[in-house]
């Protein structure tokens, strides 16, 4: 079969990576792919927000099956597109990935239908906002509706914090569109967990838990990111957070959407927040995590294609996922001055020595490849993934590849996965 991943980033590599391990699969195409997917797939020039295009595309080359990584083509509906030209496709349709195109109408369906979230109000009038947020005081969360890379939450410590946030989004138009409205959210304590599963809209099955680092610095200092590195397991979903999961979140998830007529394929993503022994929803994302994606596939020895088929021809609950017992750890390798301006264009090097790790692989995100050298091209550049013994183990050993990597102004935090050590030292 012939296969075609959208996208460019990290996510996309580790899709593509899998991928290639199923005998079913013939060839892989990406578009538009980076320069570590050109290792092992055919590279498009396509965007992943051409939706006409793509799918033009794999209507020329036979495409058995194409696998949607990023959520924009998914909120331009290019699963919708794909059926109706008669394609096979991996993910929610339009209406179904408003779950994540809008924090509002998420926000909306969780009080309706009384899955756990924090408490909130939306706003277009930044005045209201201001109003709402005098009677709650502060910390609180101030979030863009729309899609915004990651990048449309900030926690606001004090009062002027948030009304600024506010004013940020509404005002400035810093999100653009994105920043129509706003969410004015109550500031939820605990530690945050990635809970991400496969549905073909009637079976929800989970893969292993894994946490992100979505704060630019040590110790989950600074402003939010696409995500800083993730490792699985996390230690902080327990039996019971894990039943909590499926039972008071994704499967009424799944039934309220069927209920308002999205009824949703695909991947489901819920960001966790766990305090007290108890599981509340931050947000849903209709789509791999990322970076989380890359330790977790890496984890999983099922074939993904039978998986992906299973969910396209719903017969998911014919399928069990096998997966490796030992943890992974991802560390993500940034341009300096991510999340906010940085250059492009730098040569990376030691790509080669990391590459000779055992149980490491170097997934590639915002790469390109520059008279045969490879470049930096985006924020979030490299995942460098790990497999050990233990926690600590795949820690030690991310962290020894990303010692022979480096380009100028390169950055990472240096505490990936230390809360799983620690709770598991707490045991």
């Amino acid at each position: 079969m012939k296969i075609l991943v959208v996208g460019s980033g990290g996510r996309e590599h580790a899709l593509v990576w899998k991928l290639k391990q199923s005998p079913l699969v013939e060839m892989i195409f990406c578009a538009p792919g980076n320069a570590g997917i050109a290792s092992m797939a055919t590279c498009v020039d396509i965007g992943a927000d051409a939706v006409d295009e793509l799918a033009a595309f794999a209507k020329k080359e036979g495409i058995g099956l194409t696998v949607v990584g990023p959520e924009v083509p998914l909120s331009l509906g290019i699963c919708d597109l794909f059926v109706q030209q008669g394609l096979r496709v991996f993910g929610p349709s339009q209406k179904a990935a408003i779950l994540e195109g809008s924090k509002v109408f998420m926000k909306d369906l969780l009080r309706k239908y009384k899955i756990p979230s924090a408490f909130y109000e939306t706003f277009t009038n930044s005045k209201e906002a201001h109003q709402y947020i005098n009677k709650i005081g502060a910390p609180v969360v101030i979030k863009a509706d729309g899609l915004a890379a990651g990048k449309g939450v900030i926690v606001a410590q004090t009062v002027a914090e948030a009304k600024e946030a506010v004013d940020l989004i509404l005002e400035d138009k810093a999100f653009g569109e994105a920043g129509s409205k706003v969410v004015v959210e109550e500031f939820l304590c605990g530690e945050e967990a990635s809970f991400i599963a496969f549905t073909d809209g009637k079976t929800v099955l989970p893969l292993p838990t894994s946490q992100d680092h979505k704060a630019a610095y040590d110790g989950d200092q600074g402003p939010n990111t696409g995500g800083m590195g993730a490792y699985s397991p996390a230690p902080v979903v327990t039996e019971d957070i894990h039943r909590q999961a499926m039972e008071k979140v994704m499967l009424p998830t799944i039934a309220a959407m069927a209920a308002e007529g999205r009824p949703y394929k695909g991947m489901l993503y819920a960001g966790l927040m766990i305090d007290k022994g108890e599981a509340k929803v931050l947000e849903f994302n209709c789509r791999f995590g990322d970076p989380e994606a890359q330790p977790l596939l890496m984890r999983l020895e099922s074939d993904l294609l039978d998986i992906l088929n299973a969910v396209v021809d719903d017969r998911l609950d014919q399928v069990e996922l096998k997966i490796d017992p030992r943890p992974t750890v991802c560390v993500v390798m940034a341009a300096g001055g991510y999340p906010g301006g940085y250059e492009k264009g730098k040569v990376i090097s030691g790509l080669d020595d990391a590459a000779r790790h055992q149980d490491v692989f170097v997934f590639h995100a915002g790469t390109a490849l520059n008279n045969g050298q490879v470049v930096t091209n985006g924020g979030r550049v490299l995942g460098v993934t790990a497999l050990g013994n233990s926690v600590a183990e795949a820690i030690d050993k991310a962290y020894a590849a990303v010692a022979d990597i480096s380009w100028q102004d390169c950055y990472y935090r240096k505490d990936i996965g230390r809360k799983a050590l620690a709770r598991n030292e707490v045991k």
